[in-house]
């Protein structure tokens, strides 16, 4: 089959399936209008998310196309500012959605600022590669990052908060897994299209993307498209979101709903700043969780960002499939480890977060252990272990910032619990970027690190995992008690 046709037809119906699991996933017995105004819901919402992944990891693909001109010493500055000042976002813009302006309008902010971000990084693209502008490469990629990835952190948690008011707890394991969906496809937008976009739109290319991004009178390689083309897209799910979506399933005329998480009692409290901050920072379970994210975290964006640039440098025989589409496969992959991961937790284990986890951290031991150890012998087999370790650390991101954040939160802390917990991911994030980034510089020996990274954070991740192993929210025991009560009762 054509490639051209293959990769994103596949991806078409992954998401196909995803809705399709959506609908026969209804524990609670919701009417079909709630199943189907939450997907109306939650769609459009999920969609600008997944652009906004694009228009986070573009970075990552602009410096494969700028060659010489961006070295990884540079990439490693730059996006470890950027996901440095994304996390400490979280301290700031959890408790501002938690408080005061809602998932939906911390969604509109995450994709208007992202879009004009992303704008400003196209025309800096567009200065350096076609006018020749001397200006501070590092510096001036760096600051228009980091404010592109402040405004991409009130996009986590917005999905996160409105997810909180229409699924249930019982749900929300299998909500996880489409939350993580969401991520991986953003990440096939990301390198599969944006590998597309910049082969396009080269000096030499041809077709309509060149017409209008190739300048007619200098033809140059116009890769600052890779910046523009996801502000534009973001630019029509603004729009849809602004007509679709709803906060709570009051406001879209369908009756109260308790989700049984640990707001469950406690919705007309007023949490102050101070308040929502402690439920995390004076928790041992949900510091438990963030820790876990953190390790989550360095095994996701290790793989993600030094893959690529890996196999680029070290020519991988046998195995260039993976590499020209990485998007496609760490997508595929990413959804499965999503869904693996929330139907164990809701299906084996009560909605429980932390055995599934424990799995998933295994499964990134075991590969990173083989990788280091095939590195330079089974190009095929290093591919594929660090295409499993992506899926492994989506599945977890799934649970623990996508779920657990909110399960142990509840629906009143959502943004800033989940919010803190993602912080941790992209610290994890900064730290691998910034170490990296100088290990891997120079001789290619020096790349059997970046699996070897991976080895002692996938160990504490499995220990804490074990920690957390039997915790669930309170209001979530009672419920499964009660519902164990009636099941006997109509046995009886």
């Amino acid at each position: 089959m054509n490639p051209n046709i293959f990769y994103p037809s596949t991806i078409a119906l992954c998401l196909i399936a995803v809705v399709v699991v959506y609908f026969l996933n209804n524990p609670l017995r919701h009417s079909r209008w709630f199943m189907t105004r939450r997907f109306i819901n939650w769609f459009p919402l999920g969609m600008t998310y997944a652009f906004l992944c694009m228009g986070r990891y573009n970075m990552l693909v602009a410096k494969g196309a700028l060659g010489t001109l961006m070295s990884n010493e540079d990439i490693g500055i730059i996006f470890g500012a950027g996901n440095l000042i994304y996390g400490l976002s979280f301290l700031v813009n959890g408790p501002l959605i938690d408080k005061k302006l809602g998932g939906k309008t911390g969604m509109l902010i995450s994709a208007v600022g992202a879009a004009l971000s992303n704008a400003a990084l196209g025309v800096l693209t567009w200065l350096i590669v076609a006018k020749h502008s001397k200006v501070n490469l590092v510096a001036s990629f760096s600051i228009l990052y980091c404010v592109n990835m402040y405004f991409q952190s009130f996009g986590s948690m917005s999905i996160i908060k409105v997810k909180a008011y229409w699924f249930h707890v019982r749900e929300r394991g299998v909500f996880g897994a489409i939350f993580g969906s969401l991520i991986s496809i953003g990440v096939y937008f990301a390198f599969d299209w944006g590998s597309s976009i910049i082969n396009l739109t080269k000096a030499n290319a041809s077709g309509w993307l060149h017409d209008i991004f190739v300048p007619a009178t200098q033809p140059v390689d116009a890769t600052w498209s890779i910046f523009f083309i996801p502000a534009a897209i973001l630019v029509f799910w603004i729009i849809l979101d602004i007509w679709l979506i709803k906060d709570t399933p009051e406001e879209a005329g369908l009756p109260a709903f308790d989700t049984h998480d640990a707001s469950s009692g406690q919705m007309h409290v007023e949490f102050s700043v101070l308040e929502l901050l402690k439920k995390v920072f004076a928790s041992r379970l949900m510091l438990l969780v963030a820790c876990v994210e953190f390790a989550g975290g360095i095994f996701r964006y290790t793989m993600t960002q030094w893959y690529p640039i890996f196999s680029k440098a070290v020519p991988q025989h046998g195995a260039e499939y993976i590499s020209q589409h990485w998007g496609w496969y760490t997508a595929i992959f990413g959804i499965v480890g999503g869904f693996s991961g929330g139907l164990i937790s809701d299906k084996l284990f009560q909605s429980r977060r932390g055995p599934p986890t424990a799995m998933l951290c295994t499964l990134a031991l075991v590969m990173a252990t083989a990788m280091a150890a095939f590195m330079y012998i089974q190009p095929l087999f290093v591919g594929w272990a660090a295409v499993f370790i992506v899926a492994g650390a989506i599945g977890i991101t799934s649970l623990m910032s996508g779920t657990a954040a909110t399960d142990f939160g509840g629906r009143k802390a959502t943004a800033t619990c989940m919010g803190i917990i993602n912080a941790f991911a992209y610290f994890g994030n900064s730290l691998q970027s910034f170490i990296l980034g100088f290990l891997l510089a120079g001789n290619p020996v020096h790349w059997a690190r970046f699996p070897l990274f991976v080895i002692p954070f996938a160990i504490a991740g499995i220990i804490i995992s074990l920690k957390i192993w039997n915790e669930l929210p309170a209001a979530t025991r009672k419920y499964i008690a009660e519902n164990e009560q009636k099941n006997l009762k109509n046995t009886a």
